[in-house]
């Protein structure tokens, strides 16, 4: 018998989801973001900063595909790099963010020129989608396992966002109010996939692994943006 036998589904499913101790949502910017305590100038450097996140996303989608030799598994994962993409420059998930730039009294050039993102998002990011291109998929995959934490702590946000920063525009809330039950929809989907095809404990344990590195990522995106509050001031 092995030494280390695979743990069932729903012990394995309980590993993924204890990871949320370590998500975002705890980090000490976020955390003054819910409760109000952040001003204009602080909200820009979060919404340019996190754009570099946003518009990555696509590409880690599609190097998670070019990975995956199951054409099942690339037909279920395609429609992720549409919905960010958009089908056109005006629609998708980066267009809503960009919305999200326009209300915080961002340029859509200098957000899209990228030129406030900080040397410690763009390393963090950069790993992440260098993670995705060259770890196996169903690594890759399991590394989205944040979309577990991601609705709950966005439609508190949103909550947030509307109570306590009233002179943002609500139409620039956008982005979450489409995502939240976007990303219900794809957590429930990227976790079949893992607790499927994760059937070893080494995969298993793998797949924890690259959980928790990109909660590491997360955390360090709000770590160079709190460490750099005054970048847009």
């Amino acid at each position: 018998m092995s030494e280390n036998p695979p743990r069932s589904r729903d012990e394995f499913e309980s590993v993924l989801r204890a990871v949320e101790r370590s998500y975002w949502d705890k980090h000490p910017f976020h955390q003054r973001m819910d409760s109000g305590e952040l001003d204009a100038a602080d909200l820009r450097a979060w919404v340019a900063n996190r754009w570099y996140y946003q518009r990555s996303l696509p590409q880690k989608d599609a190097a998670i595909i070019a990975n995956c030799s199951l054409p099942e598994i690339r037909r279920r994962w395609l429609p992720r790099i549409t919905y960010h993409d958009g089908t056109t420059d005006s629609n998708g998930g980066c267009a809503r963010w960009l919305l999200l730039a326009d209300a915080v009294g961002l340029s859509r050039a200098e957000v899209i020129d990228e030129r406030h993102i900080l040397p410690g998002v763009r390393f963090a990011v950069d790993s992440y989608v260098s993670f995705t291109r060259t770890r196996p998929w169903t690594e890759s995959i399991a590394s989205s396992l944040t979309e577990l934490f991601a609705p709950q702590a966005m439609a508190a946000r949103t909550v947030a966002l509307r109570r306590h920063y009233p002179w943002l525009d609500q139409k620039a809330l956008a982005y979450f109010d489409a995502r939240i039950p976007r990303a219900q929809k794809e957590c429930a989907d990227a976790l079949d996939i893992v607790l499927t095809h994760c059937t070893s404990r080494e995969s298993q344990d793998a797949a924890a692994r690259a959980l928790e590195f990109k909660t590491d990522v997360l955390w360090s995106i709000l770590d160079a943006i709190e460490h750099s509050r005054s970048v847009l001031r």
